[in-house]
C-alpha cells in the first residue's frame, strides 16, 4: 500500500476524511482538528442506528412451510439449478430417494427410474431401505444415483457415501445437494433425525474419503440476503433474480456435489 493510501485510509479511520484525499486537499488541519469530535460522534450515531427491519422484526417466519405457500422455496430454486446445469448425468438407469421427480423432471435418455424409500408405505419406492445398509442392492446397479436434500436425515453418511459407491456403475454420476443454512424440518427430525448441516468443505472431505481417485465437484448457493430470507419462509418471488443468484461462499445456503466415479 502507497504511503498516500494508507494516509487516506487513516484519514477516514480517524475521522480526518469521509473519504478520500479530497477533504484533507480542502479542508486546513487547524479545522479537522476541531471537527473531529463532530464527525466521531456522527459515526457513532450512524453505527448505533438499529436498521428498518420492517416485517422482519418477529419471532416467527413469515411461511412457516419453507416458503411453499409464497411460490418457489429458495433452496428449490438452487437444487433446480444445479439439477438442470448436469441433467446429461441424469440418464440410463436412475435411483432418487422418496420420488422420482427430478428424474422425469430433468432426465436425459432414462431407461429405467427407481426410487430408494426407507419408509414402506410409500407407493412410489421400488426400492425399500436404508442407505446405511442396503444388500438387496446389487453391485453396479446404477448410472445415476439422485439424493437431493436427503444427507441430513441420515447419522452415517460414511455408510451411505460408501453404499452408493457400490452400486454405482464404473464411470457412474453421483448428484447431491445438502443444507447448509437452514431450520430443523419437525417432520423429519420426528420421524429419522435431523442431524447435520453441511459445508461445501465438509461435504468434500466425505466425498473424496469414499470416493477414492474419482472426480468430485462441489460448490455453494446462497448469500446473506437469500440466507435470512429463507429463514423467514420467503420464496423465489420475494427477491429480484440478481439477488438470488449473488454469490457469498460465507453464506451457504445450498451445497451441491458432483461426483464422477471411476470408470
Amino acid at each position: 500500500m502507497s504511503k498516500a493510501a494508507d494516509y487516506d485510509r487513516r484519514a477516514v479511520e480517524t475521522g480526518d476524511a469521509p473519504a478520500g484525499r479530497s477533504w484533507r486537499n480542502i479542508v486546513p488541519e487547524p479545522l479537522r482538528r476541531r471537527l473531529r469530535p463532530g464527525v466521531e460522534a456522527w459515526r457513532r450515531t450512524r453505527h448505533a442506528r438499529p436498521p428498518k427491519l420492517g416485517d422482519l422484526r418477529r419471532l416467527t417466519p413469515i411461511d412457516s412451510n419453507w416458503g411453499f405457500e409464497r411460490g418457489r422455496p429458495l433452496d428449490r430454486v438452487y437444487i433446480e439449478h444445479f439439477l438442470e446445469q448436469h441433467r446429461a448425468d441424469i440418464r440410463g438407469r436412475v435411483l432418487e430417494a422418496s420420488g422420482s421427480k427430478y428424474t422425469r423432471r430433468f432426465g436425459t435418455t432414462v431407461d429405467r427410474a427407481d426410487v430408494l424409500d426407507v419408509v414402506a408405505d410409500n407407493p412410489n419406492a421400488t426400492i425399500v431401505g436404508d442407505l446405511i445398509d442396503a444388500p438387496q442392492i446389487p453391485d453396479a446397479s446404477f448410472d445415476c444415483v439422485i439424493l437431493t436434500q436427503v444427507l441430513q436425515f441420515v447419522y452415517d453418511v460414511r455408510a451411505a457415501f460408501t453404499t452408493v459407491a457400490r452400486i454405482l456403475e464404473p464411470g457412474g454420476v453421483l448428484l447431491v445437494t445438502v443444507p447448509g443454512i437452514t431450520k430443523i424440518s419437525p417432520l423429519e427430525d420426528e420421524a429419522f433425525g435431523d442431524w447435520w448441516r453441511f459445508t461445501a468443505r465438509s461435504i468434500r472431505r466425505l466425498a473424496e474419503e469414499t470416493f477414492a481417485d474419482s472426480h468430485v465437484g462441489v460448490r455453494s448457493y446462497g448469500n446473506v440476503l437469500t440466507a435470512a430470507a429463507f429463514l423467514y419462509g420467503l420464496a423465489e418471488s420475494d427477491l429480484r433474480p440478481t439477488e438470488i443468484s449473488a454469490h457469498d461462499p460465507s453464506f451457504e445456503v445450498v451445497v451441491a456435489l458432483r461426483v464422477v466415479t471411476n470408470s
